[in-house]
This record gives structure tokens, sequence and C-alpha cells, in this order.
């Protein structure tokens, strides 16, 4: 068995995922995981199958046929990873939008060696009327470059910076 990350993107209209997952269906593949937004008019997804090695080209070429009908999809292949004694944790970010919010959090992140699982980012309506928030829900873990202190600390103080609230949860 194989597992295939497939992003799908094109302009949303109804039937899209359907289209999607009767192809991998048709192959027996096994739907894992996926994520799927419409953003701005478009819809963008990544979906996790699991298929049988034999069955990965004609998969591929079957897909390739949904450009005719608006979605591109290309096909990544992968191997499950399995990370341990790494810490996980969930960063939730909240503030005032503006620029430069993600950039900043994202590069910190990246000087300490922090891999994203997850990020999640969407804007509302402050409370009394008092302009646009900002919120950033990230999942991550820790390697073996930081610690969750160094992380932390410096989160902290980009925080101050950028003026936004940012509270860090350990899950492991």
């Amino acid at each position: 068995m194989t597992q295939l990350l497939l992003t799908a993107v094109g302009v949303d209209r109804a039937g899209l995922v359907s289209d999607l997952s009767e192809i991998v269906a048709s192959y027996d593949g096994n739907w894992l995981d996926s994520r799927m937004a419409r953003l701005a008019g478009a819809f963008a997804g990544i979906v996790l199958v699991d298929i049988d090695n034999s069955k990965v080209e004609p998969l591929k070429a079957d897909l390739n046929r949904l450009e005719a009908k608006g979605l591109r999809v290309t096909v990544t292949d992968t191997s499950p990873h399995h990370d341990e004694g790494e810490a996980v944790l969930v960063v939730h970010l909240v503030g005032h939008d503006h620029q430069g919010i993600i950039h900043n959090v994202t590069s910190t992140m990246a000087r300490l060696g922090v891999t994203i699982d997850d990020l999640s980012t969407g804007l509302r309506e402050a409370p009394m009327g008092d302009g646009i928030l900002f919120e950033a829900q990230v999942q991550c873990r820790i390697t073996n470059s930081t610690t969750l202190d160094e992380l932390r600390s410096e989160l902290e103080a980009i925080a101050t910076e950028i003026m936004v609230d940012i509270d860090l949860v350990d899950r492991s």
C-alpha cells in the first residue's frame, strides 16, 4: 500500500468533493484524512489516501481528467512518518488584523526548528465594534533543536512587538 497526498484546487462548484471521492473509491482507495475550504470563491483541498501500489498510476491518470471539470489535482507520494518524543503544542493567537502576523510567528517557529502540523486562520468582528480581529490556531511539534521554554519566551516577545495575544498549550 502507498499513501498519496492529493492537492485539489479549482473554482468552487457543487460536486467537486464527490467527483474526487468517486475516483478514489473506484480504485479501492481509503480516504484517510482531509482538509477542504472555500476561499474567495475557489475550492482548495488536501486529501491523504491509502491505495494499492498497482493502482497508483491509473488513479493519477483519472485524477488528471478532473481538470476538464475545473479541478486541478496534484499527487504527491508520501510515506507515513511517526515522531516519537517530540512535544506537541497548540498555539492560539488573536489580535487586531494587520499585515505580517503569520510571517512573524512562523518565521520565529522555523528559526527555532518547530514544525507546523496544522494551521488555521480567520477573521472575525471584534466585540463592541472595535474593528476586525485576526485569529490563528497552530498545532506544532518541538524538535530537538529547541525547548518549550525557549519557544514560549520567543513567542511572548513577538506577541508584544506585533500586539497580539498568544497562548501556548502543551498537548504531549
